[in-house]
């Protein structure tokens, strides 16, 4: 899981900072939330977490790692695909996608952090 997680947010990074070159060729910097979200919970996060599981096993084999993962990696995609319409579409119907997306992300994040706080512990 922890190589998965990398390798994701490899992919993350890639796609947000072809955004911001886009943005910067256009001078149309209204994706920023999406370039922003992206390079922080796809690349920054998303990284961290992969080195924090390989760090440390215990954390990628519990059942809230899973769910970090799962979540994370579902509500993502959901939430910077329906911003990203959001804003180029300028229909707010999106915003509900954005919404449900954050959501998930959230839920996952608790996730993590619930085992980070659990199962990270001192070798004996």
């Amino acid at each position: 899981m922890a190589i998965k997680l990398i390798k994701i947010s490899s992919l993350y990074f890639l796609i947000a900072i072809i955004l911001g070159l886009i943005m910067s060729i256009t001078h149309d910097y209204s994706l920023t939330p999406v370039h922003v979200h992206m390079n922080l919970l796809g690349w920054t996060s998303l990284t961290l977490a992969g080195i924090l599981y390989h760090l440390f096993p215990q954390l990628e084999q519990s059942i809230s790692g899973r769910i970090h993962f799962w979540l994370h990696n579902i509500g993502l995609p959901i939430m910077m695909t329906s911003l990203f319409l959001l804003i180029l579409l300028e229909n707010e119907s999106f915003g509900i996608g954005a919404a449900i997306g954050s959501i998930i992300t959230v839920i996952g994040i608790i996730a993590f952090v619930w085992n980070v706080f659990i199962h990270l512990k001192r070798p004996s």
